[in-house]
C-alpha cells in the first residue's frame, strides 16, 4: 500500500494584524517583507519594568511591593552604587500575543483608593501596550498600605534618659 501526500501549500501572512499583535511570531525567506522575517520574544523583566515605571507615575502612589520586599528595598536603596528596584511589587505573566499583570501598591494618606487604582491601570495597559505590543489582559491592584504624614518624620527623642 502507498500512501501519497497533498502539497503543502503556503500560507503568506499579512504584514499588518489589526486584532492582535503577535510579537512572537515572524517568517522566514527572502519572499517575506523584512519586518516579518525572524521571532520577536520579550522576556518578563521588560514587562514588569514598564509597568513599575508606569505605576509609579501616578499621584497618591507612595510607594509599591508589600512589607518585606520594601525593606529590604529601603535597604538596597540606602546602599552605594545600588540601584532601585523599579520592578518591585509588580508580577506579570507573559504569554506570544498577551500579559497579565498584579501590582501591589502603597497610597498616600488622603487620597481615593479607587481612583488611584484606576489611574494605575489605565496608565499601566497604556504603557505595556505601547511599548511591548503586548495585549493587556488585566491589571490586578491590591492595595497594600497608606502611607501617613507622620511616617516620614523622625522619632521623638526627647531628653536624654542616662548621662
Amino acid at each position: 500500500m502507498t500512501t501519497q501526500t497533498a502539497p503543502v501549500a503556503t500560507q503568506v501572512r499579512p504584514t499588518k494584524d489589526l486584532a492582535t499583535t503577535d510579537v512572537s511570531g515572524g517568517a522566514t525567506g527572502a519572499d517575506q517583507p523584512a519586518a516579518d522575517r525572524g521571532r520577536t520574544s520579550i522576556a518578563d523583566v521588560v514587562v514588569v519594568k514598564v509597568a513599575g515605571i508606569a505605576a509609579r507615575e501616578i499621584p497618591g502612589v507612595y510607594d509599591m511591593g508589600g512589607g518585606l520586599s520594601r525593606t529590604i528595598g529601603a535597604v538596597r536603596d540606602r546602599v552605594p552604587g545600588g540601584r532601585p528596584n523599579v520592578g518591585r511589587g509588580v508580577k506579570v505573566e507573559v504569554g506570544e500575543r498577551q500579559t497579565a499583570i498584579d501590582l501591589d501598591l502603597v497610597v498616600e494618606y488622603g487620597v481615593s483608593v479607587m481612583d488611584v487604582a484606576q489611574d494605575v491601570r489605565e496608565n499601566v495597559v497604556s504603557a505595556v501596550e505601547r511599548v511591548t505590543g503586548l495585549e493587556v489582559v488585566e491589571v490586578n491592584v491590591t492595595v497594600n498600605d497608606v502611607h501617613l504624614p507622620d511616617d516620614d518624620e523622625p522619632a521623638h527623642t526627647g531628653e536624654a534618659r542616662v548621662e
